[in-house]
């Protein structure tokens, strides 16, 4: 959730400046090769669920603060990010809404009618939950390789199928906030490691992901 609430606060701010960055981008042919092949790779399904698990390492402490719980990506809905443990609180992202819970109290609401840039926010999260590069290229400078060493740790299979993603951001301002971001999947994002400029990092593990229908437990469901 940590890093979820911190990636919301930089996007509002530099959301104006995306065109910026988007007019400014270059990427190299063979860099735009290696996206081309990762996306062909990725499962591309409605309904995406799993459970997430969060370390997070200050500078100066020596041990990591830990959370885990569920996510779930609604191709048309949205994102729900549930933390379970150590504290429950639910964050919500909508076409029109983001929304952060914590038990039946809602702590934070943005609304799309006041606050245009939702619909980017609620875009480039679920472009990073997903794995959708193209998204994220806006805002970022893409380095992407197959990597066959990652084979054994993600999967056990040494098909040559699973990749890595560096993203570097592309704004001075977005750089000081986030820093870098890595990702390292095959057909789903399996991880997401961010370096920010203060030295903090965040790593998350993405495991028993299930797609579909049953993937939502009907708790889930209904807040959707």
């Amino acid at each position: 959730m940590l890093i979820l609430r911190a990636l919301l606060s930089t996007l509002l701010v530099l959301a104006p400046l995306s065109s910026v960055a988007l007019e400014n981008k270059t990427t190299s042919e063979s860099i735009n090769q290696t996206i081309s092949a990762i996306q062909t790779r990725l499962a591309k399904p409605k309904i995406l669920c799993g459970r997430f698990d969060q370390s997070k390492i200050l500078t100066g402490m020596k041990k990591p603060l830990a959370s885990s719980g569920r996510f779930c990506v609604l191709a048309d809905k949205g994102i729900l990010w549930r933390t379970l443990q150590p504290f429950p609180n639910t964050l919500r992202l909508s076409r029109d809404e983001i929304v952060h819970l914590q038990g039946d109290r809602v702590a934070m609401r943005l609304d799309a009618k006041q606050e245009p840039t939702v619909r980017m926010i609620n875009s480039v999260l679920f472009s990073l939950l997903s794995g959708d590069l193209t998204q994220l290229d806006t805002l970022f400078e893409v380095d992407a390789k197959f990597d066959s060493k990652l084979d054994n740790k993600l999967d056990n299979k040494l098909d040559n199928q699973n990749w890595k993603v560096g993203l570097k951001a592309r704004q001075a301002a977005l750089a000081k906030a986030i820093g870098q971001i890595s990702l390292e999947g095959n057909a789903y994002v399996k991880n997401i490691h961010i370096l920010e400029a203060s030295g903090d990092s965040t790593s998350i593990i993405f495991s028993e992901i299930k797609t579909g229908e049953s993937a939502l437990t009907a708790e889930e469901a209904a807040l959707f």
